[in-house]
This record gives C-alpha cells, sequence and structure tokens, in this order.
C-alpha cells in the first residue's frame, strides 16, 4: 500500500500541475509608444515577463528596439506592417525585403507570432489601400515561407465599421461590395494558413447610459436576440457574434477570431459619460476572467480567443481627445492606474480597486491622492447625433457623401427639391448624410469617425422641415 502510494506521488503532481497551468489567467496587450516618459523596451518585456500575467504584446510597427528587448522572454510578439508600405508588399521582391529586415534577424529568438498588414485599412475608405490589402497577405505569407519562415500567421486589422449590421448578433452582415469584393477571399486565405481574423470589439464605443451594465460585464438584464432565442449578458459577446454570423454568412464561421484591441480609458473630457477608473477596472477586470474562462460566445460556445488590451501604458503625447490618452493599464514608472488583475498574485474579484495616483498624473486629485470620477452628464446620450468636424475640407466632405449615397442610403433629401437641398452646400448635405448612416448602422461612436471627419453632437441639427 505503501509503495502504491509512492506511486502516485508523481501523478498527483503532475495532475496538480496541470490543473494549475490549464486555469492561469493570461492576456495580451497592445504596446503603444506614444509617450515621451515611457520606460526603455527592455524594461518594458523584464516586467511584464516577471511581475505581470501578460504573455503576449502586440505592437503597431517592428521596432527593432522592441523586438530585440523580446529576445527569449518566453512572450509572443505581433508586429505590424505600416499602411503606407502595403502597396510594396503586392510585389514578392518588397515582400521579400521587408522580411528580410523586420522578421528574419529576430525571429525565431524573439517569438514573433503574427504580422498585421496595416490596421483598420477598411475604415480607411481608401480604395487603393483596400484592393492592396489581400493581394499583399498572399505576397507576404509566400516570402514567410521562401524564407523558411512557418509559424508567423499573417493578418489584418479591422474596426467593427466593417459590419453593416450588428443588432441582434445573429443578423450581422458585412458591408456590400467589402463582403464578396474584399473580406470572401481574405477570409479564404485565413483558412487556408490557418490565421485569425482579427478584429477590434469596443464596447466603449457602443456605451450609453442605458447600456452601462451590459457594455461593463455587470449584472442586467440582457438583451434578447428574437431569431436565435439567446439573451446576450455582455456587449463584448454581442459584437463578436456578429462578427461570427458575417463570417458564417459567406461561409466562413470556422475561421479563428481574434481581438486585436479592445479596452476602456480611465480618463476622459469632464462630464463625459462612463469612463472612470472604476468602470475601466471593471471592464478590464471582468475581460480578462470572461476570455481566461473558455466558455466562448453564445454562437460560439468553448471557443478561445486570442485577446489584446488596448493599451500597455498610458500614453501621453497621442493626439485627440483625452480618454486616448488613457486607455493604459500602467504608468510608464510600471505603476498601475488601477487593479484588473494583470500583475501576479493579483485578483480582481469583481468589485473596481482603484489605486492611489502618483503626484500630477491624469485628473485632479482628490482626497486621499485619488483620482476624482468624471461627473456624470444628466442628458440622454442616446440623443445623439453625426455632423462633420470643424475645419473639414469639402473634398473630404464629398467623399463622405459619395461613400455613404453609394450604400444605398436615401439620399433624396439633399438632392435637388428635397428637404435638406438647401442650403446647398457641401457641409450642410454631409451633415445629412453622415448622420443617416449613422443613425442606419447604429449610433456608435465609429459609425462616426469618416476617417476622424465626424464628431457626435448632443444638439440636433435639424432645421423647417429638414429632419436629421
Amino acid at each position: 500500500m505503501a509503495k502504491s502510494l509512492t506511486n502516485l506521488i508523481p501523478i498527483l503532481f503532475f495532475l496538480f500541475h496541470f490543473l494549475h497551468i490549464s486555469t492561469a489567467q493570461t492576456i495580451g496587450v497592445n504596446y503603444g509608444t506614444l509617450g515621451n516618459n515611457l520606460a526603455s523596451p527592455a524594461q518594458v518585456a523584464a516586467f511584464l515577463k516577471d511581475k505581470t500575467i501578460v504573455d503576449r504584446v502586440k505592437l503597431f510597427d517592428a521596432n527593432p528596439d522592441i523586438l530585440r528587448a523580446f529576445v527569449n522572454s518566453g512572450i509572443a510578439v505581433t508586429v505590424a506592417v505600416a499602411n503606407n508600405e502595403i502597396a510594396q508588399l503586392t510585389q514578392l521582391a518588397g515582400a521579400r525585403s521587408w522580411v528580410d529586415t523586420h522578421i528574419a534577424p529576430f525571429h525565431p529568438q524573439t517569438q514573433i507570432n503574427r504580422i498585421l498588414v496595416g490596421n483598420e485599412v477598411l475604415h480607411s475608405l481608401d480604395n487603393t489601400l483596400i484592393s492592396n490589402l489581400v493581394p499583399a497577405m498572399k505576397t507576404l505569407h509566400a516570402a514567410l515561407l521562401q524564407a523558411g519562415i512557418r509559424d508567423v500567421q499573417v493578418s489584418t486589422a479591422h474596426s467593427l465599421g466593417f459590419l453593416l449590421r450588428s443588432q441582434p448578433p445573429s443578423t450581422g452582415q458585412f458591408r456590400p461590395g467589402w463582403d464578396t469584393g474584399v473580406l470572401a477571399p481574405m477570409l479564404q486565405f485565413h483558412r487556408e494558413t490557418k490565421s485569425a481574423f482579427v478584429v477590434n470589439p469596443y464596447p466603449y464605443f457602443g456605451y450609453s447610459q442605458r447600456l452601462e451594465n451590459y457594455a461593463l460585464f455587470k449584472p442586467n438584464r440582457g438583451r434578447f436576440d428574437r431569431y436565435t432565442k439567446i439573451t446576450y449578458m455582455n456587449m463584448f459577446d454581442a459584437q463578436l457574434d456578429a462578427v461570427y454570423s458575417a463570417m458564417k454568412r459567406l461561409g466562413y464561421g470556422d475561421v479563428q477570431i481574434a481581438v486585436g484591441e479592445t479596452g476602456w480609458p480611465s480618463v476622459g473630457e469632464p462630464g463625459q459619460l462612463g469612463v472612470s477608473l472604476d468602470a475601466a477596472a471593471t471592464f478590464n477586470g471582468m475581460l480578462i476572467k470572461h476570455v481566461n474562462s473558455g466558455k466562448g460566445t453564445p454562437l460560439m460556445p468553448g471557443r478561445r480567443f486570442e485577446t489584446y488590451i488596448f493599451g500597455l501604458f498610458n500614453e501621453n503625447t497621442k493626439p485627440g481627445p483625452t480618454a486616448e490618452r488613457n486607455f493604459g493599464l500602467f504608468w510608464p514608472d510600471f505603476n498601475p492606474v488601477y487593479n484588473a488583475g494583470v500583475l501576479r498574485g493579483q485578483t480582481f474579484g469583481g468589485a473596481p480597486a482603484a489605486v492611489p495616483l502618483p503626484p500630477g498624473r491624469g485628473g485632479r486629485a482628490g482626497r486621499g491622492g485619488q483620482a476624482q470620477k468624471p461627473k456624470v452628464a444628466p442628458t440622454n446620450s442616446e440623443k445623439n447625433w453625426c455632423v462633420p468636424r470643424q475645419g473639414v475640407t469639402d473634398v473630404d466632405l464629398q467623399k463622405n457623401i459619395d461613400y455613404v449615397c453609394s450604400l444605398g442610403v436615401d439620399c433624396k433629401p439633399i438632392q435637388a427639391g428635397g428637404a435638406c437641398f438647401n442650403p446647398n452646400t457641401i457641409r450642410s448635405h454631409a451633415a445629412y448624410a453622415m448622420n443617416a448612416y449613422y443613425k442606419n448602422n447604429g449610433p456608435q461612436a465609429f459609425n462616426c469617425d469618416f476617417d476622424k471627419t465626424g464628431a457626435v453632437v448632443t444638439q440636433d441639427p435639424s432645421y423647417g422641415t429638414c429632419k436629421f
């Protein structure tokens, strides 16, 4: 009997070790570098390896200093091709040169697992860039094989603006033109190369006061899909299932999905709804638990999604609104902005745990050194409209009009004799067209981006008989 127990000890140890590893929490992060106070890449690599549960990082370029810093770190690295480099990759010589410069000198000592060709290329609305995207992906893959590199995937990251419909999730559909012209050949490439289709779902951009708990993984009544009879309990799952439904509609429901970006800012504009340390901690903490649970989504049960939080650091030189500089999990000196369970030995128990802010960082300090929560505006956030930003040229606005009207949106009101024809200016017509697109496709911020030329406002721009 004693001998039998002795023989069981190695088995029990193995089982314990296996169960421990299989339930370990891991997560990826986007490592942006738009800050003038960031630590060196070597310090960042050491911090992530020794102090956090992060096991993969995603870059927005192929910075050689960063790639050298992650040598033998055990952390997988996704690199990116800049949008302006895509055209040269359609030719094999250009693709081979890119691989020889950015991949071959570092791989496999640095565990490069994926190359993203451009970033949200469809969202750019640049037809030349879009037409080059899939050919560049195929040629880059061929160049990797010629270099003897077979374990690096090729993909590209998409915003959810490529969806014509996303609600309810089972009706998800890609935009006409992009569906069969771009996305079907791309998904066929992913199937053939066993690579992931990378999307950037942001519940933050679909946030409203009414959907706060739904967006933040908090207890809520859920949203019912009348076609599948499924009640969705969080927006993240709904967004992924809308993408899956669109893929399945084209016959590619078997292609793996990876989450290239998602996150929540901790500081925003004064009075901005839904932006606070508590909200950011809750979203990211619950996200980590959710993606590590292995539950998948209602339409993709049991699937695991490689997921990258945006972002690693608060980046103080990043352009745009305040929130853009406050998506980070950490300050540049590696102090956590809040507790999301990313540090080793740190757990997120479901209740947000904000940490004191170091002096002079991010919003105003309150009592005890805590950052004050942004005030919640007492307005109904559902009453929003999309209009052109100030300073945008007529050339860019005309592109917006052409794009919207080409999709089948009713543009008769801005044609001669229509209720919104006068004043007969490009800016006025663009305001109507952009808002029609925004309303038709769901009042979410990414549907009013228009390559940074649109802005969401709370004052109704309707006038006379012209109704927005």
